[in-house]
This record gives structure tokens, C-alpha cells and sequence, in this order.
């Protein structure tokens, strides 16, 4: 029988959202993934978290790009992810799902992107590179997330919602069926979305409106 290769696993960033990420990546080991964590890489100044060794700083990446070393992008802001994402283009990037994670049929996710305990993702749902989809959010059917994405713990998304690029969706806000939700929007925690919005903006309230166009 052919011998199962250990991947290695490094994280750019050393704070809140990479413990929870180390939580999700144990996670998958004690459910049998042929991972291993090797480190941490953080401009911090620390020099370990959650008892991983910090291997370097964030421009170091380049030393581990070994054929067996891949990378997770354990930051939480959308446009970090989304620099770091486009310098290192060409290092490999490990796509975090935590066991308790419910997925219904044709289910596509994005490279890098992180799902984290007890999402659950319905049928014909696509999401984009480097997102987040965090703690109990719910993704119904029918649901484009875009990349870079942000949607955060119990966040409901429900049936045929679009989401563009590098919008952040707060903690506990419901965007109902058949809406749109521009790039680089933000939505406020306990937001209910029950129009299209455009790109650019920040909305806020039952029924959200916009408070900030961004540009």
C-alpha cells in the first residue's frame, strides 16, 4: 500500500483568528488528515504561539516553498489576505475545513479559504479563494461568495445570494433569498439585507441601510 505523504502546514499571522485556525487544523489531524503543523510566520516579534514556533516574519515565506510546505493565510482582515495572497501567487495554499462542517451536494470552495466549526454549506453553493466563512454561519443553496470574503460567526446567508470580492459580513447578520451584495462592502453585525447593495458600501440595521459609501 502506497504510503500517504504528510503535508506540512505554515500560517502567515499570529493572533486571535490563527489560534482558531490551529484549533480547526488539530481538528482535522485527530480526524485522520495527513497534515502536520510545522509554524507560524508573524511580523509580531514573538517568537512562538499556541506552542508552534514563529519560523520568520511574513516576507519570509519564500524559504519554506519546499514541495511539501503549504500555506494558510490566518489573518482576518479581507485585504491582507488578498495582498499576501497576490505576493505569493506562487506557493501552494491549504484549504482549511473543520470536521463538524455540514456540506450538502455540489459544493465548490476556493483555495486557502477557511470553514470553521459547525458552518453548514447547502447544495450548489460556490466560495471564492482565501475566504472566511466562520464559526455557525449558515450558506444556504445557491449562494457565489466571492474571494477574500469575510462572513462572519452566525451569519446567515439564505438561498441564491451573491457576494463580491473582499465584503465582510458581520456577526449574526441574515441577507435574505435572492440578493446581491457588492465588492468590498461591509455589513453590520445583526444586519437584515432585504436589497441589493452596491459595492463600496457600509450598511447597517433592520432592514439594513447604507450609512458610508466607501468610495
Amino acid at each position: 500500500m502506497e504510503q500517504i505523504k504528510m503535508k506540512q502546514i505554515i500560517l502567515f499571522g499570529a493572533g486571535g483568528h490563527a489560534a482558531v485556525i490551529l484549533d480547526s487544523l488539530k481538528a482535522q489531524i485527530e480526524h485522520g488528515a495527513p497534515i502536520e503543523i510545522k509554524g507560524l510566520l508573524d511580523d509580531s516579534g514573538k517568537t512562538e504561539w499556541m506552542g508552534y514556533p514563529i519560523l520568520g516574519t511574513t516576507d519570509s515565506a519564500d524559504r519554506f516553498h519546499d514541495g511539501q510546505t503549504e500555506f494558510v493565510l490566518a489573518i482576518g482582515s479581507n485585504e491582507v489576505r488578498e495582498r499576501l495572497a497576490r505576493q505569493y501567487s506562487h506557493l501552494p495554499f491549504y484549504t482549511v475545513i473543520h470536521p463538524t462542517v455540514t456540506m450538502g451536494t455540489n459544493i465548490s470552495i476556493g483555495v486557502g479559504t477557511v470553514v470553521m466549526p459547525n458552518v453548514v454549506m447547502n447544495a450548489n453553493t460556490q466560495i471564492g479563494c482565501h475566504a472566511i466563512i466562520n464559526t455557525g454561519a449558515i450558506v444556504e443553496h445557491d449562494n457565489r461568495i466571492g474571494d477574500y470574503v469575510h462572513l462572519s460567526p452566525n451569519a446567515t446567508l439564505c438561498g441564491t445570494v451573491t457576494v463580491g470580492d473582499l465584503t465582510h459580513i458581520g456577526a449574526g447578520a441574515t441577507v435574505i433569498q435572492g440578493m446581491t451584495i457588492g465588492s468590498r462592502s461591509i455589513i453590520g453585525a445583526g444586519a437584515t439585507v432585504v436589497n441589493d447593495l452596491a459595492q463600496d458600501v457600509t450598511a447597517v440595521g433592520v432592514p439594513a441601510r447604507v450609512i458610508k459609501q466607501r468610495r
